[in-house]
């Protein structure tokens, strides 16, 4: 596999041999397509102070697919070949039987481009990679003679797709990505405890190695870590709940983004299936999922069914007003696609998925939010969490967060999770700051056994009403 750009019509397929077949392929069904990709990827890893793991992966397949209302057949292979694209064609037509669908409408073109085609690979030598993580190592270790060990992460990959569909139209799609991370930990008395930071998107690493962006990450990690070292035991019970703006927009994300994808409703395993129109959060609430922000993570020029990606308000001012919507759920549900079919491989299928979700900012100032708070816990940094679909409940874990009493943040706290459940949660929130925040690029979403880069954001919230769960007696 070469450097050269992927031409997957030029080198491997002959075009109206493979539209030929896809056609076969597809015949009597609702839709389908023909999606090529290649991926690039590398990564980095310095801990311990030494250059612990360099990785190079490449793959190239091809994924085709065959819908029939509900149904859906979809064979892969990482040959691209006509041999290999005729018995692929074979094996997802049996899944459409004889068909009897009518061929749903092409999406619409666009000729925007929301980031560049460079290889973020390509923007620094080995050499100077490797450098750049030692220099972050020694830097992160003389801030403070407490810090024990350096972790430090440079990652790039370039995705390069083709979307060949049945009527004859070609999409293709060239989507870098570059993230660089720092973890520190730090010991004091014999407790150690540990921070970290990151962050990148659809760009080059040019930006992240320069010595003020991974200088400013190291003192973040190293901040979060003496943070987490005079942590006390976090208390328990229901209290209420400042969030930090950025970052914290990940409890958003899960226990309510998922929520709102199309096939969850379509199906009726959402909490929020049946609720169009009505009121679902506070007022004031307005929430969006949008993946036409330039070079951001989660952005997106074309999803993976070649729709154009876009910018979809999902709550407004409390009401529910749309799902996230692939073309299959967008069909059967009597609407349009909204540029969130998503899938982590040409070995995967596509289905609705978040972008960027975020929600709007409101008119409160962030620090009159914490004053408010009598009895609660402001928390600014999550780490994993899950959540029940059907009815929305979800656990969070908080890497960083702080008591609050009578408005004064006190000591930070250790082992605080958020337990709760979405709807509630959204329409227990009673004060939305001004100050709006992107995270800084580090979610990756999992739906089903895939995996695709995301964006979160938010202003600082106070809800009332949210389980802490902690060890404090």
């Amino acid at each position: 596999m070469t450097d050269a750009r992927f031409s997957p019509f030029e080198t491997h397929l002959d075009p109206e041999r493979a539209l030929a077949i896809l056609r076969d392929a597809t015949a009597g069904a609702d839709d389908g397509e023909l999606f090529l990709e290649r991926r690039r990827s590398e990564a980095l890893v310095f801990d311990d102070g030494r250059l612990k793991n360099a990785s190079y992966d490449a793959s190239e397949g091809f994924g085709l697919r065959a819908v029939n209302g509900e149904v859906a057949g979809y064979a892969h292979s990482t040959e691209i070949s006509e041999t290999a694209l005729t018995r692929a064609a074979e094996t997802a037509r049996l899944a459409i039987g004889d068909g009897g669908g009518v061929m749903a409408p092409p999406p619409v073109r666009t000729n925007r481009k929301l980031y560049g085609d460079a290889d973020p690979m390509a923007g620094a030598a080995f050499g100077v990679k490797v450098e750049t993580l030692r220099e972050m190592d020694a830097f992160a270790r003389a801030l403070d003679p407490r810090v024990v060990q350096v972790s430090a992460t440079i990652a790039a990959s370039l995705q390069e797709v083709f979307i060949l569909r049945p009527e004859g139209g070609l999409v293709s799609d060239i989507r870098p990505m570059a993230r660089l991370n720092v973890s520190v930990i730090v010991e004091e008395n014999g407790r150690r405890e540990s921070g970290s930071t990151g962050g990148g998107g659809r760009t080059g690493l040019a930006g992240l190695m320069t010595p003020e962006h991974w200088q400013d990450a190291a003192r973040e990690a190293l901040r979060i870590a003496l943070v987490n070292l005079r942590a006390v035991p976090a208390p328990a019970g229901v209290m209420e709940v400042a969030l930090g703006a950025g970052w914290p927009g990940i409890l958003l994300h899960e226990a309510v983004g998922h929520g709102l994808e199309g096939d969850f409703n379509r199906k009726k395993t959402s909490a929020f299936a049946g609720l169009m129109g009505q009121q679902v959060a506070a007022k004031g609430v307005t929430v969006l999922d949008d993946g036409t922000i330039p070079d951001r993570r989660g952005s997106l020029t074309v999803d993976d069914e070649g729709t154009p990606s876009g910018k979809n308000v999902l709550i407004e001012d409390g009401i529910l007003v749309g799902y996230m919507q692939d073309r299959q759920n967008a069909r059967l549900m009597g609407v349009k696609p909204t540029g969130n079919g998503r899938r982590e491989s040409f070995a995967h299928i596509p289905m609705p998925r978040m972008t960027n979700t975020y929600m709007l900012s409101g008119n409160a100032q962030p620090g009159d939010i914490v004053a408010d708070v009598k009895d609660g816990i402001y928390a600014v940094g999550f780490g994993g969490g899950q959540v029940d679909i059907t009815n929305g409940k979800f656990v969070f874990s908080c890497t960083e967060a702080y008591r609050v009493k009578n408005g004064i943040v006190g000591d930070p706290v250790k082992g605080a999770t958020l337990i709760g459940d979405g709807a509630t949660a959204l329409k227990n929130i009673r004060a939305i700051g001004n100050d709006m925040t992107l995270d800084p690029g580090i979610g990756n979403c999992g739906k089903a056994g895939q995996w695709v880069p995301v964006g979160v954001g938010q202003p600082t919230l106070l809800i009332g009403g949210l389980t802490v769960g902690g060890s404090a007696a």
